[in-house]
């Protein structure tokens, strides 16, 4: 009887009869061999592989590196009857909830994740779990609890941290720290989701934002911001800010200062287009109002930012693994993406080497070259000329392991 361990960590492969996306040139390489050992792309190479070694043929299949997505909530609960069960869930419930959520989120090709905001610091024991092969998901980055004044954005649950003060905050970003929080996130505006506020709501002081942002950065970590409004966004990015999660408000002026100061935008597009979404999980009509009716002027910021040269990056919000309008969650932000102004190339550059690049693990993922990690996906046609062939992702493969193949024999 063989004793079932837990889940392999790295993986050695031959992928042959492939063509290889390389997203930092927005080029196809045809007919290449990978060439994958303990993990990592050991060699790329063209031509024949030996008929006498073993390998895996990809029959022709676009390669690209593995999705990151940079705005997600594996614990998400949103108003309305599921977010109440979400809610109601005990820590194993919640824990078990959100490992399928991981495990599911890998399997549609998402193999990084950016969190930011999970409940009672269970993204830190899904990562653990994880890294540790006890549970399949992504590679996971997180703030730990998002930072909100008291009553501010998304305090009514255990995703958030009340602080006020400067103080506070500054206690705050050393408190996810400890936790082993990778970045650091801010409620410094209202938004959609919350009752009693509005999008445009300020919410943090200017005290209290320099003192979190500072203090991150003293102990090495980037901070980006839940914010709606320019003025709000404005502040926070001449104090160093370094991300803006929606920006459902932007002006050109504002964007022209994000661009300057190399502040990205994660825009996610979708939550104003969402109400199939919102229909499922029993979202308040106050709450469908206000997104659907801030579709436009999102799209109007989303087109500055891009206007202004402003890096933008995928980040769905919505849970990445979600089914959604015949595909999932992030492939559909993906094709909003690129239908509101971002070219194929650089569309995928936003899920790929731009994220990669701002988490500071460009070295190792990002893009499929020799010594990175082998995080890749497999599908019949070609991303770079539309994203929306990231719908037939059909082969996924984590540190050299194959999580996924659902092709056809």
């Amino acid at each position: 009887m063989s004793v079932i361990g837990p889940l392999p960590a790295k993986g050695s492969a031959t992928l042959h009869n492939l063509h290889l996306v390389d997203v930092v040139e927005g080029s196809i390489r045809r007919d290449v061999v990978l060439d994958v050992r303990d993990g990592r792309i050991a060699a790329i190479s063209e031509g024949p592989v030996d008929p006498g070694a073993p390998a895996t043929d990809l029959r022709g299949a676009y390669v690209a590196p593995g999705l990151i997505n940079m705005h997600t909530h594996f614990s998400l609960s949103l108003p309305g009857a599921v977010g109440d069960e979400i809610e109601a869930m005990d820590a194993a419930g919640l824990a078990l909830y959100m490992a399928d959520g991981a495990r599911r989120t890998l399997h549609n090709g998402i193999t990084t994740v950016r969190c930011v905001a999970e409940k009672g610091h269970a993204d830190f024991a899904l990562r653990r779990a994880i890294e540790t092969g006890r549970v399949e998901g992504p590679r996971i980055l997180t703030a730990g609890r998002a930072l909100a004044c008291t009553g501010g954005h998304g305090s009514g649950s255990d995703d958030t941290m009340e602080c006020d003060g400067a103080d506070e905050f500054a206690r705050g970003v050393r408190t996810q720290i400890k936790a082993g929080a990778d970045l650091i996130k801010l409620m410094i505006s209202g938004g959609i989701a919350g009752e009693h506020e509005t999008i445009t709501t300020p919410q943090l002081t200017r005290e209290e934002m320099a003192a979190a942002i500072s203090t991150a950065h003293a102990w090495g970590r980037k901070v980006t911001a839940h914010a709606g409004p320019a003025d709000v966004i404005a502040q926070a990015v001449l104090l160093g800010l370094d991300c803006v999660e929606h920006g459902y408000e932007l002006t050109p002026e504002v964007c022209r200062l994000m661009a300057e100061r190399g502040t990205a935008l994660v825009p996610t597009l979708i939550v104003t287009r969402a109400q199939a979404f919102f229909d499922e999980l029993g979202v308040p009509a106050w709450m469908q109002e206000r997104s659907l009716g801030a579709g436009d002027r999102h799209r109007e910021s989303y087109r500055a930012a891009l206007e202004a040269g402003v890096e933008v990056l995928l980040g769905s919000d919505m849970p990445p693994f979600w089914p959604f309008e015949g595909t999932v969650a992030a492939i559909r932000e993906l094709e909003h993406m690129h239908a509101d102004g971002l070219d194929a190339a650089a569309t995928l550059r936003a899920a790929t080497i731009a994220p990669a690049r701002w988490l500071g693990i460009d070295a190792d993922g990002g893009s499929l070259e020799a010594g990175k990690w082998a995080d890749l996906i497999a599908m019949p046609e070609n991303p770079l000329t539309d994203p929306s062939a990231l719908r037939g992702i059909d082969l996924v493969m984590k540190d050299g392991i194959i999580v996924r193949d659902g092709r056809t024999s």
